[in-house]
């Protein structure tokens, strides 16, 4: 099957960080994946200290087709999806998303312990 990754990252502060992944994971991420959306495969958030004083952010939206994208964000596929009211806890933020085309998958066994 054909997979299309939507990458996006965002920066808040170290202050600030904590109620961004609540609000991200609590919120918007539950309202998207009420929408249902054709294609919608998963989401993966990413979250890395960047400096002493701020924390980075990656999403990775798992899509089967750019359709799929456009359903979800409209026929701007690469325009950023955010909901206004989380913007002021961010530092900065993509206003563009990535879109990558899935090569290759190569799922490990677990080993043995």
């Amino acid at each position: 099957m054909k997979m299309i990754c939507r990458a996006w990252r965002a920066e808040a502060t170290n202050e600030l960080a904590d109620s961004y992944q609540n609000i991200a994971l609590t919120k918007v991420i539950p309202s998207i994946e009420a929408r249902k959306i054709h294609g919608f495969l998963h989401i993966d958030v990413l979250r890395r200290p960047l400096s002493q004083d701020k924390v980075e952010f990656m999403t990775l939206m798992w899509f089967d087709s750019a359709e799929s994208i456009k359903a979800f964000v409209g026929e701007d596929s690469e325009a950023s999806y955010l909901p206004t009211d989380i913007t002021e806890l961010l530092a900065r933020y993509d206003l563009r998303a990535a879109h990558f085309e899935v090569v290759a998958q190569r799922p490990q066994k677990a080993s043995a312990t």
